[in-house]
């Protein structure tokens, strides 16, 4: 097998997890500060990477074939399964909400000095102008986003080439005892953290890329998540770092999104940085849209059997959109909410049933099986139940 496909599996992971999400992290650490931050970040990162090998161990035992939801089935039975796919569109459905009114956001900054806008004309705008792009197929969205991709990475490293000379320590620093004493922005901190390394439903697509090869599969997954965990810190601290601790504790306050743009952009003085930033979250926000968008159209169409007729792709994209653009014409300053809550289906996702699918193979299957035994599933499915509840109490 050849070194090409491992380096493709890692982009893969990487790319998967690697979007508009790393966006709301500097909004929703900055009351805790960057090393606790960073700390959380860590053992995100490691639930995921652990949970990564559950799924893989699963689909090696299932058959190359299956995806999550029929392993899902064949495993645990039909309500699981159900359960299952439930899940899969309330977190399609929230990340699509989240990405419009992020889009719209930054769509209203833009064109502030020009033609201001309204919260629900930008949304209306960004949801009818770049949701139309799905009915174009897979192929068209596959090259677009390829391309949108790469300039997103020469932007994000141009972002941080200028931003990360500008990093004081002290910035970086925050009282623990005065941030204890706001427990609600570090339970708040916790599913935007964690909706950052959601990239499992690419797994089966990996197993059969990589033709159940289990060496060359933990290499892609550990290293895979690995990268965005490095692209993470990098950007936490050149979004944190530059801005004194009344701007960043500002960045909560109404659209974070748009201020945390415009306090990084004045912060430098500089002109192209203030291009590359926005430019970075525009292409960060547009490939994540497109990319969940066009899952949600395709996974609604196969589910709801609509035909691909001009008919069919209609009310396929009348189900995609109508429900999340509803969902952000309500909340037009809730990017980090909605995105907060997209971590609820993702834990069912990405710890419970890998979990629960590991422990009832293992009694049964013999095969590859990931290190720790019954006490770090134990401790897998407790953090995830603390990752849900941290969301259900910020939400209250």
């Amino acid at each position: 097998m050849t070194h090409s496909k491992l380096i493709g599996a890692t982009l893969i992971v990487a790319g998967t997890s690697i979007g508009a999400g790393m966006l709301a992290l500097p909004i929703a650490t900055a009351a805790i500060g960057f090393w606790p931050a960073l700390c959380l970040m860590t053992a995100i990162w490691a639930l995921s990477g652990y949970c990564a090998l559950l799924v893989m161990e699963v689909n090696l035992k299932v058959g190359f074939e299956a995806n999550l939801h029929t392993m899902t089935g064949q495993v645990l039975g039909r309500g699981a399964q159900v359960l299952g796919a439930l899940a899969m569109l309330a977190l399609l459905y929230a990340l699509t909400a989240a990405y419009l009114t992020g889009g719209a956001s930054l769509l209203s900054l833009k064109l502030a000095d020009h033609l201001p806008l309204t919260p629900a004309s930008s949304t209306l705008l960004f949801a009818f102008g770049l949701g139309g792009a799905v009915l174009f197929g897979v192929a068209t969205v596959d090259r677009l986003v390829r391309l949108l991709f790469a300039l997103k990475v020469l932007a994000l490293l141009a972002v941080l080439w200028a931003l990360l000379p500008q990093v004081q320590g002290a910035n970086l620093v925050v009282s623990l005892a005065e941030s204890a004493q706001h427990q609600g922005v570090w339970v708040a901190a916790l599913p935007i953290i964690l909706t950052s390394f959601g990239f499992h439903v690419c797994i089966p697509t990996l197993v059969r890329y990589l033709e159940g090869d289990v060496t060359r599969l933990r290499q892609a997954l550990l290293l895979g998540s690995a990268l965005p965990l490095v692209c993470y810190a990098l950007w936490l601290a050149a979004a944190l770092g530059p801005l004194a601790p009344e701007q960043q504790q500002a960045l909560g306050q109404g659209d974070g999104l748009a201020n945390l743009v415009q306090a990084l952009s004045a912060t430098s003085g500089q002109g192209w940085l203030a291009r590359a930033l926005t430019g970075f979250a525009d292409l960060a926000l547009l490939t994540s849209f497109l990319g969940v968008a066009l899952s949600l159209f395709d996974y609604l169409g196969e589910l709801c059997r609509r035909q691909a007729t001009g008919a069919g792709k209609a009310q396929t994209w009348a189900l995609t959109f109508l429900p999340p653009l509803a969902l952000a014409l309500y909340l037009p300053e809730g990017f980090v909410a909605v995105l907060g809550f997209a971590a609820l289906p993702l834990v069912v996702l990405m710890v419970v049933l890998p979990v629960l699918m590991a422990r009832r193979l293992r009694r049964t299957t013999a095969g590859y099986q990931v290190v720790g035994g019954t006490p770090a599933l134990v401790l897998a499915l407790g953090a995830g139940v603390a990752l849900a509840s941290a969301q259900l109490v910020s939400a209250l």
